[in-house]
């Protein structure tokens, strides 16, 4: 894990990769958990048998279960010790460039788009996430997403 000391600091590496995170597994329990929460229960995640016979041999992740990872994949990558909060506030551009089979072990690249300015004296970091499937040939989600840091 990567730690910065000021929320100045981590606005320095604008321009640049700042972390990697660590793999993690995407498991069936998971992603029937994340069916349960936002009520989407399509057979593609949640039904082994009759997603072995689909377009995918096997069950899917939601891309919005990948999505919702990202803030776990920036926790668990760095860190700004004189930093008391940070709040997620949204996206600007989200994509998912290839599917998420059951079993699959993710990670993200964080690299730093940009560091705004804001009230009570935070700043507003714009990412570029790329989320990357061990074994896999391309990103399964590359997302512009917003985060805000206050001292």
């Amino acid at each position: 894990m990567k730690t910065f000391q000021t929320l100045a600091d981590l606005a320095a590496c604008v321009g640049q990769e700042v972390a990697v995170s660590d793999w993690t597994v995407i498991g069936q329990s998971q992603v029937n958990q994340f069916a349960d929460a936002t009520h989407d229960h399509q057979w593609i995640h949640v039904d082994p048998e009759k997603a072995a016979a689909g377009p995918f041999g096997g069950p899917i992740a939601h891309g919005f279960l990948t999505l919702s990872l990202l803030p776990f994949f920036m926790e668990s990558s760095f860190e700004v010790t004189n930093s008391r909060m940070g709040v997620n506030y949204g996206l600007n551009k989200v994509r998912f460039t290839a599917p998420v089979p059951v079993g699959s072990r993710l990670r993200a690249r964080m690299t730093l788009l940009a560091a705004t300015p804001i009230d009570k004296g935070g700043i507003q970091f714009t990412w570029n996430t790329v989320v990357e499937r061990e074994g896999g040939d391309r990103p399964v989600c590359v997302a512009e997403s917003l985060a805000r840091f206050y001292p």
